[in-house]
């Protein structure tokens, strides 16, 4: 069960009496939680950096500390890019649609899949469909080929994209989607309805959700991108997952709207 058991923030009460308070509080920020500690103490003077949440003084303790404008701006950003990714998208569904008909005539025009989003809220991601279509019971069969360390799969020469041929290696229709990105184009939908950002982390699938360790699911701090850090530094480098896991948490402890321009 993921959407019920959401937690995005947590109220702490810090005369609780805990010889793990610090490891609890760790723990949270660890996985993306943001956690308000609630303090039964006076300020007299001076100025703190603090919340309130019904008049109760908090300390609150983020993987990032990110003010309303930014956010209003970064989903202001997010609602233009989307509105003009759909308008593309259309256009392209034009010529893409009969294609991938003609390429694979067994399977759908658009690929679905259910992925998991800021702080495990999962929703559909959709593309234009660029592998046959059993290729996730055909993925089982390839995993000793996976070259990345960790909790992905990507391999060289995948028989599984359309029109590559048994042994992987010839460049067909899905093998031009995936490499002018043009596949991930049905994204922008994702991000206008708030799903997805334009820049984020890579929302993992299920199976992959299931697998993480503790510190993996900090990647879920933030909305998951349609492109993001690893993306733009060469992702066909990256062969072992913990690399990824680190460079989307440095963007998640950095970001500001700027390092989204910049990306």
């Amino acid at each position: 069960m993921f959407d019920k058991n959401v937690v995005d923030e947590v109220l702490l009460n810090l005369n609780y009496p805990s010889d793990k308070f610090d490891q609890i509080v760790e723990t949270l920020v660890n996985i993306g939680i943001t956690v308000d500690i609630k303090l039964n103490i006076k300020f007299n003077g001076g100025t703190q950096e603090f919340g309130h949440i019904n008049g109760t003084k908090i300390i609150r303790t983020s993987a990032n500390t990110v003010t309303i404008t930014e956010m209003a701006l970064k989903r202001a950003m997010d609602i233009c890019a989307g509105i003009v990714g759909c308008l593309v998208t259309g256009i392209l569904f034009i010529f893409v649609a009969p294609a991938i008909k003609i390429a694979d005539p067994k399977g759908p025009v658009f690929f679905g899949q259910k992925r998991v989003g800021r702080n495990g809220r999962t929703f559909t991601i959709y593309k234009f469909r660029s592998m046959y279509v059993d290729a996730e019971e055909r993925k089982k069969e390839l995993m000793a080929k996976n070259k990345m360390e960790g909790l992905m799969f990507k391999m060289d020469a995948d028989p599984r994209i359309i029109g590559s041929g048994p042994d992987g290696t010839r460049k067909g229709l899905g093998y031009y989607l995936r490499h002018l990105s043009i596949d991930e184009f049905p994204n922008f939908w994702s991000i206008l309805k708030g799903d997805m950002s334009l820049v984020g982390t890579r929302p993992p699938t299920m199976d992959e959700y299931n697998q993480y360790e503790l510190h993996h699911k900090s990647r879920l701090a933030a909305k998951p991108g349609l492109t993001g850090m690893w993306q733009v530094s060469g992702r066909s480098d990256f062969t072992d997952f913990e690399e990824i896991v680190k460079m989307d948490s440095d963007y998640i402890k950095n970001w500001n709207i700027g390092l989204d321009i910049k990306i």
